[in-house]
C-alpha cells in the first residue's frame, strides 16, 4: 500500500507524512521529490549521499525534463521517455506536461499512445494499475486488496478488445486505461493518488498476438457470450463493493459489448463509457457551435455519419436527443440522420447490431433515390441524395471523404460542417488542408486527431480537434466531487452545453470550433460545474444540499506541488 498521507502540522500547513527511506523512498514515484529534497530531509529520511549536492526546485527541474525530452526526436520515443518520468517522479511529469499541455497531450494521449499500445509487451516496464485475468475470475476481491492507491475514486477500466482506429491488442490496453487517468489529472484536476487503471484480460482474436512469444496477456481466444457476462458481473460486484461511491469509466470495449454493459449498469451505478458518451458530448459540441457557425437551426440540419460502431452511434445517439430537445418528435429527428457502415447505408435489410437498428432506413425511404448501386448504397450515393449539412467520420477508413465527395456536399450547401474524427492520423476520413482546398475554406471543420494550422489564400485557420479530453476529466470531476449516484442523459446534456458555450464561434463565426487544447482545464472547471448542477437539480448527488459547488470543485482540483515531509 502507499504508505504516505498528506496532514496539516501543528501551524496548519499542508506536510506529508512517511515511514520510508533512503531508496524506499526515492523508488515510490508518487512520493520522490529528486534533488527537490531538502537538506534536512535528506539527514532525517536518510538520503544523504544518494542525491546530488545541488537543491532544485520543482520547476528548475520541470525545465531540465523539458530539454531532455526535446532531445527525441520521434513521438514513441518521447511517449517513453514520459512514461519512464511517470514511473520515476509523478509530481516532475505532471508539472511539465501541464506546462506544456498542447504539445505532450497528443504525446501520452492519442494518437501516440495507440504505438505504445502496440509495443505493450516489447516496451513493458513497471507494473501499473491492475491486470485481472478470466483465469483469475474467483480471485477479484483479492486482486483489487493488492491495489495500489488505498483510496480509489475512478477506475478507468478496458478489456483491450477495439483499441482507438488499431482494434483488437489485448493487454496492452492498459496503456489506454493509464494514458486516459493522466488525462483526467491533467486537464480535469483529479488527483493521480486516486485513481486505478484496470486491465480485464479476456483473451485476444489477434492472431500477432497469440504467436507472438512475448505477449503477457492470457494466450486464449476472447471470451464471450455468457462467460464474458458473467466475468463483467463478478468484476462489476467486486470494484463497486469496495468502492461504492466509484466513478467507473468504461474504455475501448468491442462494439458489440460496450452498449450492452452501458445500459446494464448505467442506472444502478456511476458509469460512463468513454467512447460513447464522452466521444458523443465533443462531437455533439462541435454540432452545435457549427450551427451557430452555419446560420441553420438544429432542427434543420441532415447529418450522415460514416461509421457505425460504438463511436458512430454513440454520436448519432446524442445529436437525436438535441434534435428533440429543439423540438423534434423522435421520428422526425431520426429522420434526420443516415448511418453508413462498411456494407454501405444502414437499412431494415441490412445485418444489424441491436444498437444499430433503431438508426435504420426502410427501403421506402430510399425507393425514389437516384444510385449506382442499388444493393449497396454507399457514402457517395447518400450525400447526392441527402445533401447533408454535416459529415461525420468514425470509419477509420483513410480517405473516405475524397474530393468529389466534397467538393459534392460543398455544392449542396453553403457551409458545410465536416469532422474527419477517426484516429490516429493515419486512419483519418480527409485532411484538413484538403477540405479548406475543395471547399475553398467555406468547411467548418474538426477532426479527431491533432493537425497543424492550415494556410489557405493568405489565411491561417486553426484546426479545432474533437478531442474527448475537452468532455470526461469535467464530467468525471463533477460527478465525483458531488459523489453523483449515477451518470444521468442531462447531466451529459449539461456537459455538452458548457463545452459549446466555450466555442469560439461565440465571439467570430470564422473562429474554430473548440477552445485550445491549453484551455482544457479552465474548461473542465466549467463542465465539472455544470454536471454537479444538473446532479444536484436531479437528486442525483449525494453532499450537503448547501455546500457551494464552485468552491468545491476548484477545492477538488489538485495541482502537482512539492510539500514539506515529516516522519512517522
Amino acid at each position: 500500500m502507499f504508505d504516505a498521507k498528506l496532514v496539516q502540522n501543528e501551524n496548519g500547513d499542508l506536510v506529508i507524512e512517511t515511514s520510508l527511506t533512503g531508496n524506499d523512498l526515492l523508488n515510490t514515484s508518487k512520493l520522490n521529490k529528486g534533488c527537490a529534497f531538502t537538506p534536512e530531509e535528506r539527514i532525517r529520511f536518510g538520503l544523504l549521499g544518494l542525491l546530488p549536492l545541488q537543491m532544485e526546485t520543482l520547476e528548475q527541474q520541470t525545465a531540465r525534463m523539458y530539454a531532455q525530452f526535446q532531445e527525441h526526436h520521434t513521438n514513441l520515443g518521447k511517449n517513453i521517455y514520459l512514461n519512464v518520468l511517470h514511473d520515476y517522479n509523478e509530481t516532475l511529469f505532471y508539472n511539465l506536461t501541464s506546462h506544456h499541455l498542447a504539445e505532450m497531450l497528443p504525446i501520452i494521449y492519442t494518437p501516440t499512445v495507440g504505438e505504445a499500445v502496440q509495443r505493450f509487451s516489447l516496451e513493458h516496464r513497471k507494473t501499473r494499475g491492475l491486470y485481472i485475468s478470466y483465469p483469475d475470475r474467483d480471485k477479484i476481491e483479492q486482486i483489487l486488496e493488492n491495489r495500489l492507491p488505498h483510496y480509489v475514486d475512478l477506475s478507468v477500466v478496458t478489456d483491450g478488445e477495439a483499441v482507438l482506429g488499431i482494434g483488437d491488442q489485448g493487454i496492452g490496453g492498459i496503456n489506454i486505461s493509464v494514458a486516459k487517468l493522466m488525462v483526467y489529472s491533467l486537464c480535469g484536476g483529479i488527483s493521480p493518488h486516486r485513481v486505478l487503471p484496470i486491465q480485464l484480460d479476456v483473451g485476444t482474436n489477434n492472431q500477432h498476438l497469440l504467436n507472438d512469444p512475448m505477449y503477457l496477456g492470457w494466450r486464449h481466444e476472447r471470451i464471450t457470450g455468457v462467460q464474458y457476462d458473467d466475468f463483467i458481473d463478478a468484476f462489476v460486484k467486486a470494484i463497486t463493493k469496495k468502492f461504492p461511491t466509484l466513478f467507473l469509466h468504461w474504455e475501448d470495449m468491442g462494439r458489440d459489448n460496450a452498449r450492452r454493459i452501458l445500459s446494464r449498469y448505467r442506472n444502478n451505478i456511476l458509469t460512463m463509457n468513454g467512447d460513447m458518451q464522452a466521444t458523443g458530448v465533443v462531437a455533439l459540441s462541435c454540432v452545435l457551435s457549427g450551427v451557430i457557425a452555419s446560420g441553420i437551426p438544429l432542427k434543420d440540419h441532415r447529418i450522415v455519419i460514416l461509421g457505425a460502431g460504438t463511436a458512430g452511434i454513440g454520436i448519432a445517439d446524442q445529436i437525436y436527443q438535441a434534435m428533440m430537445r429543439s423540438g423534434l418528435s423522435s421520428d422526425e429527428a431520426r429522420a434526420h440522420i443516415w448511418l453508413v457502415d462498411k456494407t454501405g447505408l444502414l437499412t431494415t435489410q441490412s445485418a444489424l447490431l441491436p444498437f444499430q437498428t433503431p438508426f435504420a432506413r426502410k427501403p421506402a425511404d430510399v425507393r425514389q433515390w437516384t444510385l449506382q448501386n442499388k444493393n449497396n448504397i454507399e457514402l457517395y450515393d447518400v450525400a447526392y441524395n441527402v445533401k447533408p449539412t454535416i459529415l461525420i467520420g468514425c470509419s477509420t477508413a483513410a480517405g473516405a471523404f475524397n474530393e468529389s465527395l466534397v467538393k459534392l456536399i460543398a455544392s449542396q450547401v453553403e457551409r458545410p460542417i465536416i469532422m474527419p474524427l477517426s484516429n490516429p492520423n493515419s486512419l483519418t476520413e480527409a485532411k484538413p488542408e484538403d477540405l479548406m482546398a475543395w471547399t475553398d475554406a467555406k468547411a467548418i471543420i474538426a477532426t479527431g486527431s491533432p493537425f497543424p494550422d492550415v494556410f489557405h489564400h493568405e489565411v491561417w485557420y486553426r484546426i479545432a480537434q474533437s478531442n474527448n479530453a475537452f468532455a470526461f476529466p469535467g464530467i468525471g470531476l463533477g460527478a465525483i466531487a458531488v459523489k453523483a449516484k449515477q451518470l444521468s442523459d442531462e447531466m451529459l446534456w449539461a456537459a455538452t452545453l458548457a463545452l459549446k458555450d466555450c466555442s469560439p464561434v461565440n465571439q467570430d463565426k470564422m473562429a474554430p470550433l473548440l477552445p485550445k487544447l491549453a484551455e482544457a482545464k479552465m474548461v473542465s472547471y466549467r463542465v465539472a460545474l455544470a454536471v454537479a448542477e444538473e446532479a444536484r437539480k436531479e437528486g442525483l448527488a449525494q453532499i450537503d444540499a448547501h455546500i457551494d459547488l464552485k468552491e468545491l470543485i476548484k477545492a477538488s482540483m489538485w495541482e502537482p506541488r512539492y510539500y514539506p515531509y515529516r516522519k512517522v
